[in-house]
């Protein structure tokens, strides 16, 4: 028996009622579940520390979880690839230094990650670091310091967190910017190299604000300059390297990307919620307090800022003969 034409409008009707919502849940906009925020390195580091503080803002802007996961190892290599293997949707983000794309591809031949698919999103931040020497080193000043290892090649060692770190291609830059031979020491991690010059394992070291300034404080170590382009707002007491060097700059950049694919809607969103993160005055304080200076740069500034990164550290590396292995 064949419906009635009343009826089949009625069922015609009620299908669609009941499709309605479903149709309206694929539509609502970006985003509307949970962010990670993945962090290619252990607790406690400069992105770590920097991802909690504007994850924490970001989940309260958009009213979605923000979670925190931490996947070292590898250099960066198993957080980034984790980050290029999930799904292109914009749920999951990754805080990270430039490292990934402008360092690891001049020192490794095989990566677990393809850098082309890696997508900058914001450069939340950058961060100097800060040149600190042992009290026992016989040194006021950067021209002390400079001096002084001219005269003795080869006396001074220095720690790093790994070969290839920004730390460790810092020292190297410093060494070729003044022709200076150090002799260096890798260690595994910023709390390593800083108990190492504080045991006098190590005379000079490159490393964060925020970690060295309670052996500074205390006169255990001497902070005599910055990496950065110029004087830091946390260290304003403390020159630039660059006033000695003019276009001496290896601050640390510190920015969220996502895998290429992700839609524009996503990344543009995230990107405009970064840029005003970082002017509120709540998180400029927070920063402060670690030794960040807030950016909130989109996606284009942030890649030329990439770019320009990864030329720098090209001719470092050859300076220092480091090669992909």
């Amino acid at each position: 028996m064949r419906p009635q034409p009343f009826c089949a409008s009625l069922l015609a009707a009620a299908l669609i009622a009941a499709m309605a919502p479903l149709g309206a849940l694929a539509q609502a906009p970006y985003p509307n579940q949970t962010i990670k925020i993945i962090v290619p390195n252990p607790p406690g580091g400069l992105p770590d520390t920097l991802s909690r503080i504007v994850g924490k803002r970001l989940q309260e802007r958009i009213g979605e979880p923000v979670v925190i996961e931490n996947r070292p190892g590898a250099n960066s290599g198993i957080g980034t690839a984790a980050m290029t293997q999930a799904p292109a949707d914009g749920y999951t983000l990754m805080m990270a230094d430039g490292a990934i794309l402008s360092i690891s591809p001049l020192l490794y031949a095989k990566l677990p990650y393809n850098p082309k698919d890696v997508l900058p999103v914001a450069m939340v931040a950058r961060a100097p670091l800060f040149l600190a020497i042992n009290p026992q080193v016989p040194a006021k000043n950067l021209k002390e310091l400079i001096d002084y290892a001219r005269a003795n090649p080869g006396k001074l060692n220095y720690g790093s967190i790994g070969i290839g770190s920004f730390h460790h291609l810092s020292m190297e830059a410093f060494n070729a910017a003044f022709g200076l031979k150090m002799n260096h020491i890798p260690y595994k991690g910023s709390s390593e190299t800083i108990g190492a010059i504080l045991g006098g394992h190590i005379d000079i070291l490159f490393a964060a604000y925020a970690g060295l300034r309670p052996a500074a404080e205390t006169r255990k170590v001497v902070i005599l300059g910055s990496n950065g382009p110029k004087r830091s707002p946390q260290a304003p007491d403390v020159p630039a390297i660059a006033e000695l060097s003019p276009g001496f700059d290896l601050a640390v950049i510190q920015g969220i990307t996502t895998r290429v694919g992700t839609p524009k809607a996503a990344v543009d969103k995230i990107a405009a919620e970064m840029a005003a993160i970082v002017k509120e005055p709540d998180i400029i304080s927070q920063f402060a307090t670690a030794g960040i200076e807030p950016v909130g740069a989109g996606p284009e500034d942030y890649r030329a800022a990439l770019d320009a990164e990864a030329q720098r550290m090209a001719k470092i590396a050859e300076q220092a003969g480091l090669k992909a292995q």
